[in-house]
């Protein structure tokens, strides 16, 4: 949708530049696929942007290990830190989908891998604005406390300079074009349910120097992504959008009814209603496939003319621009409107308990939040040691909710803190909700079933 709608800007005549996430093979690999786009709005080379890049994020897992392993090096010759083994917060990570690194034993303590996409290191390279921020926020990375209950950060360890050198490249951002010719830069990967979820604010920045129209891309729906853009790179930065585009197929409606589309018609009400409390300025845009029959698309029109927010068609996966001139005609003239001042979620005086409940709340439809009992003391903890951080709501992208099958609109639910995690070089509190795990699995059915490489052409790749 980003890129289609990047190309018929451009073929409108405004200069206009497409800023995406890069790929991580966890994905490629398993059930989503790729994240270069597809059929006719596509960034290329596809499959090379899918696999392994410019190597920004190989980078990023080897500064996180890098990190791990000089972490258990200073424990090995003395601990002259006084770290205790069993409050060391920091974790080793990998770009691949593996369940059986979720929880491992080390030879003294328990351990765990994040997928590097969900690591802070991921985080902090994506809102690092140049090399001395980035430095600055390698240093503040929280590794655990000490054995008299000091707070020990990567700083205390002295290996920053190490650490960035590491990144040096990976801060650079990566021009690409779409198979229009036009601009896109990608760069940066955090997923965005379980990490923040959008492209660097280097690409940002730097794409709106250039460009008439910035479009970027916030991962899932405004629950996620949506929601932690305004919250965290509008807290951050003061950049938030100057209109919002609400991407939306009539099979995943039909998916959130349980095939009843009348029904799942509310999962849309939910993310219109749900950016509204952040911006007027609203464009519900249906992904069009070649099955979907008329009535549908008339259903979905007149329930967008009465929750008063534009609709258009896209069809810019089987026409490229020529199928979304519509769409970024609307955007045109919505972005130029004034847009309702937002209200920032939450106060980061608030304790971290009150962020939590005014989030999922006032915007994920909750009745209450509960903490678990597993993590209740380490919950107090953090929230009394590091007081003025916002958060970061890690959960489900299969609902509203913390529990995948709650479809539709549910509300009145409760949901439950499963976990907490510090990031504050990235400066931001992860709050896992539920089930969610920072580490995915493969499935079943996973891609790499149907990928090959024959006569060194790559097959099966998406």
């Amino acid at each position: 949708m980003a890129i289609g709608i990047n190309d018929a800007l451009n073929k409108l005549n405004y200069q206009s530049i497409v800023a995406l996430r890069e790929p991580s093979l966890g994905p490629v690999f398993g059930l989503k696929g790729g994240a270069c786009g597809g059929g006719h709005a596509q960034v290329a080379p596809m499959d090379d942007i899918n696999l392994h890049f410019t190597g920004d994020i190989h980078a990023v897992t080897a500064c996180n290990n890098l990190l791990a392993s000089i972490i258990d090096n200073h424990l090995y010759f003395g601990n002259e830190l006084n770290l205790d083994e069993e409050q060391i917060y920091f974790k080793r990570c990998l770009d691949i989908n593996d369940r059986a690194l979720r929880n491992i034993k080390l030879k003294n303590r328990k351990e765990s891998f994040n997928i590097s996409t969900a690591s802070e290191i991921m985080a902090i390279l994506c809102l690092s604005e140049n090399m001395e921020d980035l430095k600055r926020r390698l240093g503040n990375i929280f590794i655990g406390f000490s054995k008299d209950g000091k707070k020990i950060f990567a700083r205390d360890l002295k290996c920053v300079g190490a650490l960035a050198i590491l990144l040096k490249d990976a801060l650079k951002p990566n021009l690409v074009q779409t198979l229009e010719n036009n601009l896109a830069i990608v760069h940066g990967g955090p997923f965005a349910n379980i990490a923040h979820g959008t492209n660097s604010i280097i690409s940002t920045k730097l794409s709106l120097a250039l460009s008439d129209y910035t479009i970027v891309e916030a991962g899932f729906g405004s629950d996620m992504g949506g929601f932690k853009y305004f919250d965290l790179i509008g807290r951050f930065y003061g950049i938030t959008p100057n209109a919002v585009v609400i991407n939306t197929t009539i099979k995943g409606l039909k998916y959130n009814g349980n095939s009843d589309l009348k029904k799942g018609i509310s999962n849309l009400k939910y993310h219109v209603k749900n950016m509204q409390k952040f911006s007027s300025n609203i464009i519900v845009v249906l992904n069009k496939f070649t099955d979907d029959i008329d009535a549908d698309i008339t259903f979905i029109q007149n329930y967008c003319e009465k929750l008063k927010v534009q609709f258009a068609i896209s069809g810019a996966y089987k026409e490229g621009s020529d199928g979304c001139l519509d769409v970024a005609k609307k955007i045109i003239d919505l972005a130029n409107l004034p847009s309702s001042k937002y209200k920032l979620p939450y106060d980061v005086k608030d304790t971290l308990l009150e962020k939590i409940k005014k989030v999922c709340c006032n915007y994920l439809n909750a009745k209450d939040v509960i903490i678990n009992k597993e993590i209740k003391d380490k919950f107090l903890k953090i929230a009394n040691e590091f007081k003025d951080l916002p958060i970061c709501i890690a959960k489900t992208q299969y609902s509203i909710s913390d529990n995948k099958d709650l479809l539709g609109n549910p509300k009145d639910f409760i949901m439950e803190i499963s976990d907490v995690d510090v990031a504050s070089g990235a400066g931001f509190i992860v709050v896992c909700m539920g089930k969610i795990m920072r580490m995915p699995g493969l499935s079943s059915k996973s891609n790499y079933l149907n990928m090959d490489i024959i006569d060194n052409k790559i097959e099966g790749l998406f």
